[in-house]
């Protein structure tokens, strides 16, 4: 029988309130081990799936990329993830830095900076000001990771911004404080993948949703969730379609969709699903049971069989190909 949703989140609620608590001490950046992913090294980013003819490409890349990854502290011990943690940085590599970020090796030179993430409870905290202090301190950090990344490591190269749910929340945030009111700065970005979290179509004051698979200074978002569900706190969210890059909300076929990779990481699945935009979400036609993940967000929320888990899975081929595609159209553009 399953917990009701006020058990359930009590079972991960941080016993302590936020200001009562000393965090983990905070990140050194000059140091290689504070960083998930950097292209000078051997990491998880440098994967691809088995049985496959792609490889990574960060070697010969023009371009960089910026990746934060989502959630993967869950614990209720504390309100941040401390860094010193042998056993979570592990998880963290071979899960999202795997599966997500590695997507990103064929169109750029990969950095993913380790940040006392928020745990997850922090999402449902809407009783307290615990919940948003813990993630302003997961904020504090990917900040102060993209200040020493520009300092140090981008040299002016174009910069694709990346991230997954938790990681997404600080993307957005990070576009906004160093891209939107910074025309320098702006004409380096090939695009924000801001995939899985919640993004207004006017977000930001400059920079607008792509309109097509080329459209460069441009940020692209979905959330996937099986078709036939509604969830209205989402309407009016901006949409990308990614099987065809567009914000229109036309049915696209399973043909367009280049292959997913499921969490085993050991295929291309060609076909995978179909995907259409409806009312803030984007509706996928669910693939088989058991290699791609729902994740079943729990009462009141209402959202049932989201593939939040599999939002990059499930487009995995698109989105690297997309990814090598606008580093390529900035590459015109920029001549």
């Amino acid at each position: 029988m399953a917990l009701p949703l006020t058990s359930c989140l009590k079972l991960i609620e941080p016993r302590r309130d936020f200001a009562t608590y000393t965090p983990a001490a905070g990140p050194d950046y000059a140091q290689d081990s504070y960083w998930a992913a950097l292209p000078t090294r051997r990491d998880s980013a440098d994967a691809v799936p088995r049985n496959t003819h792609l490889r990574d490409e960060q070697a010969s890349a023009v371009a960089d990329v910026f990746f934060v990854h989502p959630t993967t502290f869950y614990r209720s011990q504390a309100w941040n993830a401390d860094l010193a943690k042998p056993r979570l940085n592990r998880f963290t590599d071979r899960s999202t830095i795997r599966h997500q970020a590695s997507a990103f090796n064929a169109a750029g030179r990969i950095y993913a900076p380790r940040y006392r993430q928020a745990t997850l409870y922090s999402f449902f905290d809407e009783q307290t000001p615990n919940g948003q202090a813990a993630l302003d301190l997961a904020y504090s950090d990917v900040k102060a990771a993209f200040r020493y990344y520009l300092a140090h490591y981008n040299q002016g190269r174009p910069i694709i911004i990346a991230g997954h749910s938790q990681g997404t929340a600080h993307a957005t945030r990070l576009v906004h404080d160093f891209f939107d009111n910074d025309p320098g700065l702006r004409r380096q970005l090939v695009a924000a993948y801001l995939i899985g979290y919640k993004v207004k179509p006017d977000e930001y004051l400059s920079i607008r949703p792509c309109a097509d698979s080329l459209a460069t200074g441009c940020f692209v978002t979905y959330n996937a969730v099986a078709k036939g569900n509604e969830y209205p706190p989402f309407r009016g969210l901006a949409v990308t379609n990614p099987l065809t890059w567009t914000m229109d909300t036309l049915l696209a076929s399973a043909s367009l969709n280049r292959g997913g990779v499921s969490q085993a990481f050991k295929r291309i699945d060609p076909h995978v699903t179909d995907a259409k935009i409806h009312r803030g979400l984007l509706w996928v036609t669910p693939p088989k049971p058991g290699r791609y993940p729902r994740f079943l967000l729990p009462g009141r929320l209402e959202l049932r069989h989201s593939f939040h888990i599999a939002d990059y899975g499930l487009f995995y081929l698109n989105i690297r190909e997309n990814a090598k595609a606008r580093v390529r159209a900035w590459q015109l553009n920029n001549k």
